[in-house]
């Protein structure tokens, strides 16, 4: 088989791959997910293993602990969640207020150097404007409940996703070794080296990053609920979570507290300014230290490369494109970086003296 005939296989089958999602999409949750809670869990599967324990006993020991924690995690923290969201409601018209203070004199010396029809322009445009995300908003909302979010979904999420990762976790070595059997003969060493390092660098940023996370969401909880900010679980949590966004996170996490703090504290700058130095503190902390040390600088992935790729992920399959966008970014991050070397290698990059030493 010629290597032209080759690639065009392989391009038709990652096209069949991504409508297969496409289609699929709504049911595939719970199987994303099983499968990354499998992956997350599989060294210390090995691990158990090498102690003399069964792949089926290592298997129900990890995950046994894993949802006893998760469930015992969520009945703790959800009375006070609900608390925070209900805190969190009541502070945005003050927050809106607040902006219409600050935002006021501006808005003033605006209107004094504009004639009214810019104004009633500006006006149009803001309503136009305020239409549209209110219907992308409203869209976006259906498509959630109606996907991943609907009730019947969120049952399936709940009772397939421990058996999938269960199944998938005891026989994860079996299954690689499968695939393994059906790679290409000749392709073969190149294809494990290649997997390799594609799990080589998922496992630094997904296991890495997921602990920076954690970290993160404790500290910024901590944080902020010690300062005395009504939504500080929350706003913590959620802001530690998005995390795993290079800079976004940091960035709508630091906007969003903030502005709860402005709301709640008024003119006390004070609690104001200690609101903003935990973010300050908490993104130095991940960027000089979390990071360095759970991830490290060998992963691979671009933080431009990692948000574009959560970012085509959403738009073209929803939750389930966010979910698999990283694994994604890492393969193809991996498969470019070899075709350069490839490339560099070749005779269309040194020229055809380079094949020809005469």
């Amino acid at each position: 088989m010629s290597r032209e005939v080759r690639i065009v296989f392989w391009l038709v089958a990652l096209i069949a791959l991504g409508f297969i999602i496409k289609v699929l999409n709504d049911v595939l949750m719970p199987f994303v997910v099983g499968m990354a809670i499998a992956y997350f869990f599989d060294p210390a599967a090995d691990k158990l293993e090498r102690m003399g324990l069964s792949r089926t006993v290592a298997t129900s020991i990890i995950l046994l602990g894993f949802f006893v924690a998760a469930i015992g995690i969520v009945v703790l923290i959800f009375p006070a969640l609900q608390k925070q969201i209900a805190a969190f409601i009541k502070l945005i018209p003050a927050v809106v207020d607040r902006v219409q203070v600050l935002a006021g004199p501006f808005l003033a010396d605006m209107r004094t150097e504009m004639t009214p029809e810019t104004m009633n322009e500006i006006k149009a445009a803001v309503g136009n404007y305020a239409g549209t995300v209110f219907k992308g908003v409203t869209s976006v909302v259906t498509s959630v409940w109606s996907g991943g979010l609907a009730v019947l979904n969120l049952l399936s999420l709940l009772l397939i996703t421990p058996l999938v990762a269960f199944y998938l976790l005891r026989d994860w070595d079996e299954i690689v070794d499968k695939i393994d059997g059906w790679l290409p003969r000749d392709a073969a060493p190149t294809i494990r080296k290649q997997c390799k390092r594609i799990d080589d660098t998922l496992a630094g940023f997904v296991r890495g990053q997921a602990s920076v996370c954690i970290v993160l969401a404790v500290f910024y909880a901590v944080g902020l609920s010690f300062v005395g900010l009504k939504a500080g679980l929350l706003i913590g949590i959620a802001a530690g979570l998005l995390a795993v966004i290079p800079y976004i996170g940091a960035f709508v996490g630091f906007i969003i507290g903030v502005s709860l703090a402005v709301a709640q504290f008024q003119h006390d700058w004070v609690s104001i300014l200690i609101v903003a130095a935990i973010f300050i503190v908490g993104q130095t902390l991940e960027s000089y230290f979390l990071t360095p040390k759970l991830v490290g600088g060998r992963v691979g992935l671009s933080p431009i490369w990692i948000i574009f790729a959560m970012l085509a992920g959403g738009a073209l399959f929803g939750l389930t494109g966010v979910l698999i966008a990283l694994p994604v970014a890492a393969v193809t991050g991996v498969v470019v970086r070899f075709g350069i070397e490839q490339y560099l290698e070749s005779d269309l990059y040194h020229g055809d003296k380079h094949s020809d030493p005469s």
